[in-house]
């Protein structure tokens, strides 16, 4: 059977790591793609992956390129394009920049890869995701932005610091925008079943859910240059190996919807289910009135951000 293929636009620190993932997980071969006075830069990140597979045994290739060509009948593609947060900057900061480039990115996934399932990394994450899907005309359900994933994940991950127990055994979602005004539904939060509010006070509770909506942010200014690419590159792994392999993971993440949860025509952070047929699903379920009117404000901070893109 012909191995998959997956596309990175963006050869930096998520591109590299997305790379090293996808290849331990043999989802399929590489191949990192940057501007071409980045070329040298990829080119030498996808040789160095290359001499670390005899170490595992993962048989895939992993090539390095500045020519979209080489992006051609791709499964997968992940954006990562566009410049990081610096401290001091917001997310919507790098609105106009990593707008241009995402229109640029959007016109050549659609020429060479008009049948991949896309996944957007790049920030403002709710505009540039919007951006793509117009830019491209892409089907909704071949297009999602890695959003909830990643903030789900850091709050299991705080949850796990907090009570000591096992990160495996924390199940958790955070819904609405990548962003200060995002939303984790701590009622429905559990720890191997054990609701977290039966286990952790309601002060920490509150600390942990606010350091959850700044994660970002703190990493960014403990770098002192550059934002988080670990964490942000396994979500859209994830995300990735969802599709590919058919497994049908309910993953909160930036899909498009129309009228659930009240959002009609905005990609925000939903619980989507993800399989062969890209964003198969968006899992509704009844939200109390504090958490709805959470969401509400979120959708404000998204269609704020999504209306400066004029698109």
């Amino acid at each position: 059977m012909a191995k998959k293929k997956i596309a990175l636009i963006g050869g930096g620190q998520i591109g590299g790591n997305l790379a090293l993932l996808a290849a331990q997980k043999e989802l399929g071969n590489v191949v990192i793609f940057d501007i071409p006075k980045a070329e040298g830069m990829v080119k030498g990140k996808a040789l160095d992956l290359m001499q670390l597979r005899p170490h595992d045994g993962h048989d895939v290739t992993i090539t390095g390129s500045s020519n979209y060509s080489d992006i051609s009948g791709a499964d997968v593609i992940i954006i990562t394009a566009g410049i990081p947060r610096k401290p001091g900057m917001d997310r919507e900061d790098l609105l106009g920049i990593n707008l241009g480039i995402m229109k640029d990115v959007a016109t050549n996934v659609k020429e060479y890869a008009p049948n991949a399932f896309v996944i957007v990394i790049s920030n403002p994450l709710d505009a540039m995701v919007y951006a793509f899907y117009k830019v491209s005309g892409f089907d909704k359900n071949k297009i999602v932005g890695m959003a909830g994933a990643l903030d789900s994940g850091r709050f299991r991950a705080f949850i796990a610091m907090e009570t000591g127990y096992s990160v495996q055994d924390v199940t958790c979602m955070v819904l609405g925008g990548h962003g200060d005004t995002m939303v984790p539904i701590t009622r429905l939060a559990t720890v191997g079943g054990v609701p977290v509010t039966d286990l952790i006070s309601p002060e920490r509770l509150k600390k942990i859910e606010d350091r959850t909506r700044a994660a970002g942010g703190e990493i960014v200014k403990l770098f002192g240059n550059g934002s988080a690419f670990y964490a942000p590159a396994q979500s859209a792994i994830e995300m990735a190996e969802s599709y590919l392999r058919d497994k049908k993971r309910v993953i909160p993440c930036a899909s498009l919807c129309e009228g659930e949860f009240g959002v009609d025509g905005y990609f925000i952070g939903v619980p989507s289910v993800i399989g062969s047929g890209g964003v198969e699903k968006v899992l509704e379920f009844t939200l109390r009135d504090d958490e709805q009117s959470e969401l509400n404000k979120t959708l404000d901070a998204v269609k704020k951000t999504v209306g400066e893109t004029g698109l």
